[in-house]
């Protein structure tokens, strides 16, 4: 004999098809069916104890906790309610292994099924936690990590990359923020698996056609939704991690949400929460842009306008200048004034003249009282050897000298015929 479980009057019975024989009219809503199932399941369930490890942690300000338990091959919705959660003695984090006790319970609204932590208790972290931790210290380690070799975004983009699926969120949101952005601007959505088995490959192939494109692209922005940590393991593989730190283009992550931080995130040149926040960060306001625009051409307008103000004013006062007024009255002064300064030069010249005759005549009166001849003139005679010199010392001469003697007029020629040094010669 067949089991059969008895629930809101409805006899489901394994092994009789006469229920789901019974005709349209038997059609029971999804609101009933779901809490049909809430009834069966939280009535056969008793409570239990499951382990698993964390991903997911979601802690609205409602003080409640949201998050999943997994293990390698299945996972499971876990909400803690506020009046257990203000009793941890530790953080729920993403990558703990944690024992949690408490009973199941059907959603209805959304038909899914959850456990209601009543208790926990922390196992440690779990295998993927270890891995990302391990990589990231490997990483760290090669200074991969390092603020020096980040590049920066250009200013103005005109080519950027979006390296993501195709038919993902977080396309639809980068370009509708980006068109709300950009000026002129080209994107080139460059497709990839971003989850699951062969991903990895698929964004590494990405980033290296991302490089090869020409014209270069400007930034490359590699992205995709939230998820948990196993949906976004791929970015952190160390595959694409390397394509990230290795591509010549500047390099935007924007993986998961807020809370969610990649390996990819932490190499990328940059790292953007959300799709969306990566639009504004590598696009430029639109609006700024176009303000800055509009101010640099009205500065440059009022330069301008005060420049040729200037120059007019320059002009003005040139024309004004009596060199082109009358530029005749400028060569009349100056020959008048060419006028002046010869007519000044000639009456220095001839004091010049005057004032050296008189000093001419100041000299030659003095040579003259000082000539020998003025000497001879008063009585005197010079009396000089037959070699022309004169006569100062009777040691001078000697007996048969012949000698000159010089007076006013003339002169007289002796012979020595005696010397006396105590007298004079004969």
């Amino acid at each position: 004999m067949s089991e059969s479980v008895v629930s809101g009057g409805y006899d489901f019975d394994d092994g009789d098809s006469s229920f789901a024989d019974s005709g349209p009219s038997q059609a029971v809503s999804v609101s009933e069916l779901n809490h049909h199932l809430k009834a069966v399941v939280e009535g056969t369930f008793p409570l239990l104890w499951v382990a698993g490890e964390v991903s997911d942690v979601s802690k609205p300000r409602s003080g409640h906790i949201y998050f999943t338990l997994k293990d390698d091959d299945s996972q499971i919705r876990a909400v803690m309610w506020r009046s257990v959660a203000s009793k941890l003695r530790f953080e729920i984090e993403n990558g703990q292994s944690l024992l949690c006790f408490g009973g199941l319970e059907v959603y209805t609204v959304r038909g899914t099924y959850q456990i209601v932590v009543r208790k926990v208790e922390a196992q440690g972290v779990g295998a993927l936690q270890v891995a990302f931790e391990k990589l990231k210290a490997k990483l760290n380690a090669e200074g991969l990590f390092s603020l020096e070799r980040k590049s920066p975004l250009p200013t103005h983009p005109r080519r950027v990359g979006l390296i993501t699926s195709p038919s993902g969120a977080a396309v639809h949101d980068f370009l509708v923020s980006a068109r709300r952005r950009m000026l002129d601007a080209e994107i080139f959505v460059i497709p990839a698996q971003v989850q699951g088995p062969g991903a990895a490959e698929t964004i590494e192939r990405g980033l290296l056609a991302a490089a090869m494109i020409r014209p270069k692209l400007d930034v490359v922005v590699v992205t995709r939704g939230g998820g948990s940590l196993e949906d976004l393991w791929t970015f952190n593989e160390e595959r694409v991690v390397r394509a990230i730190a290795n591509c010549p283009v500047p390099t935007v992550s924007a993986v998961g949400h807020e809370v969610d931080v990649t390996l990819s995130d932490l190499i990328a040149d940059m790292r953007a929460l959300t799709p969306t926040d990566a639009a504004t960060r590598v696009f430029p306001d639109r609006g700024a842009t176009v303000g800055r625009v509009q101010e640099l051409e009205m500065r440059m307008h009022r330069a301008v306008a005060q420049q040729l103000q200037q120059k007019r004013m320059m002009l003005a006062s040139l024309a004004k200048h009596p060199a082109l007024s009358k530029p005749m009255d400028m060569v009349h002064l100056r020959s008048r004034q060419v006028d002046e300064l010869d007519q000044r030069a000639k009456q220095a010249i001839e004091r010049k003249v005057e004032k050296s005759k008189a000093s001419v005549g100041q000299l030659a009166a003095t040579l003259s009282a000082l000539s020998p001849l003025s000497t001879l003139a008063r009585g005197y005679s010079v009396t000089l050897d037959q070699d022309g010199k004169a006569i100062q010392d009777v040691s001078q001469l000697a007996v048969g000298d012949t000698l000159r003697t010089i007076v006013r007029k003339g002169e007289v020629r002796s012979t020595v015929t005696d010397v006396d040094s105590d007298g004079a010669a004969n």
